[in-house]
């Protein structure tokens, strides 16, 4: 499997190639030369693992011992079950898959546990190191230090913005204590951090001496690793590989509904993907009206990790839907105004809008028809899912975090706090460690020159 770039100024590379890379030199993200096929009869009935390692050989054909790593990431150890994703049935035909069973209680564990046993892998067989620049919006974050904490020849450098994520999302963070973790809390909003992560990246040179790396999901390995997961929710709801599913996926930076995208692309009868957004409504505008309208910056909402307006994959999708025009993408994506894509087709996706009200009701109606609590993410996803979709066909939602994470928001829907995993009672208590930093790459690459390794 070779890799190009979406904006055609890179070399065609092998996954291990563009592993530990990030973006690529010309600025674009990596996307395969070809999506591979799947083979559904095959998969249906494989483990959590097995699927996993059944398609990610095609997407990871250049790393040795793969098998094995992903036997090590996926146990009901580290997940809390053997399914991994374990699918819950509300009534016939609606279900939630359960993707926040790992440290961190988002979706984001899926994919980041996987990509910490790669770089370790990876990187101690090149006898390497890797300092990684991120930006989260709130999941990301805390996914990615718990996979990479402790480990071996990687430092992680996480922008966060200062004051808009969640409590307990930032404990999550900004209590560890390990010292390769290094929490940066930026004055301003995610796009703002997503901005520096680009832009450090931009300085070749420096990205270079410093051996800058990326976990956000511009990193190919983040989107290969979800893509799992969209299978074993069709395989877990269908039982003829002629049967057709819905998914309902909560969207802000377009990452994780990409890679069921990519999963309807090598062949998964994939009828609807329903893409919900919460009052940032970029993505959600552009698949009504084909216009994609770049905001001046986020506005804060109780489902802060999708609090983005410039979402960075979805140039991935782009690049597919203008028949992989690079020149037309990279026109596109570095214009400060956006573009006009109306006149052509967007199949298969449909789109809406949750709010505030949206979810605090969609979270009562759950808990009160299925004694079932979601977090506010995964109830933007039900209610747009719900609205949007076609009878007869099933609706799988994704979950995307435990409502622990967002007990604000849970207690103004039920009026009491959601319940915890064991040992995290006290998480916000705990000493926190992180440094206020100006939304300014020079001091950004100041603070890494410091602190890398």
């Amino acid at each position: 499997m070779r890799y190009v770039s979406t904006r055609g100024g890179a070399d065609a590379k092998r996954f291990t190639e563009i592993l530990l890379e990030g973006l690529a030199a010309d600025g674009g993200l990596y996307v395969p030369e070809a999506f591979p096929r799947a083979d559904l009869a095959a998969w249906r009935g494989l483990s959590y693992p097995d699927l996993a390692f059944a398609i990610l050989s095609q997407f990871m054909d250049d790393v040795p011992g793969l098998a094995i790593l992903v036997k090590k990431t996926y146990t009901k150890e580290i997940f809390g079950s053997a399914d991994i994703t374990p699918l819950r049935t509300l009534e016939p035909g609606l279900h939630i898959l359960g993707l926040s069973n790992g440290p961190t209680l988002a979706f984001k564990d899926v994919a980041m546990q996987l990509l910490g046993n790669l770089f370790q892998f990876v990187l101690q067989k090149e006898s390497r190191t890797l300092n990684i620049l991120g930006a989260t919006s709130g999941d990301t974050g805390s996914a990615a230090e718990h996979a990479m904490r402790g480990k071996k020849n990687v430092n992680v450098f996480m922008l966060s913005p200062h004051g808009r994520m969640s409590a307990f999302q930032r404990a999550q963070m900004f209590s560890l204590q390990d010292p390769n973790i290094h929490n940066l809390a930026v004055q301003g909003v995610f796009d703002d951090c997503q901005d520096l992560v680009k832009a450090v990246n931009a300085d070749a040179a420096f990205k270079a001496k410093y051996r800058i790396g990326a976990v956000n999901s511009i990193n190919w390995a983040r989107v290969a690793a979800q893509v799992v997961y969209y299978f074993k929710g069709y395989f877990s709801v269908t039982k003829s590989s002629q049967d057709a599913v819905a998914f309902a996926v909560p969207s802000g930076n377009f990452g994780n509904i990409y890679a069921g995208y990519v999963a309807r692309s090598m062949g998964l009868p994939v009828r609807q993907l329903i893409l919900a957004s919460n009052e940032n409504d970029v993505l959600d505008e552009f698949f009504k009206t084909g216009k994609y309208r770049i905001r001046q910056a986020a506005v804060a909402t109780s489902s802060p990790s999708m609090d983005i307006s410039k979402a960075s994959n979805f140039e991935r999708y782009v690049f597919d839907l203008l028949e992989r025009d690079s020149a037309r993408v990279k026109r596109y994506f570095t214009s400060p105004d956006g573009f006009d894509l109306s006149l052509v087709p967007r199949p298969g996706f449909v789109s809406g809008r949750s709010t505030h009200a949206d979810r605090l009701a969609t979270i009562r109606s759950i808990h009160s028809k299925y004694g079932v609590t979601i977090d506010p993410h995964t109830a933007d996803g039900v209610k747009v899912g719900l609205e949007l979709r076609e009878p007869g066909v099933p609706l799988i939602c994704l979950e995307t975090a435990l409502p622990a994470k967002f007990s604000e928001t849970i207690r103004e829907a039920l009026g009491r706090e959601p319940e915890r995993p064991a040992g995290l009672a006290n998480l916000e208590d705990l000493p926190q460690r992180f440094e206020v930093i100006a939304p300014d790459a020079a001091a950004v690459k100041r603070y890494i020159a410091a602190h890398a390794s």
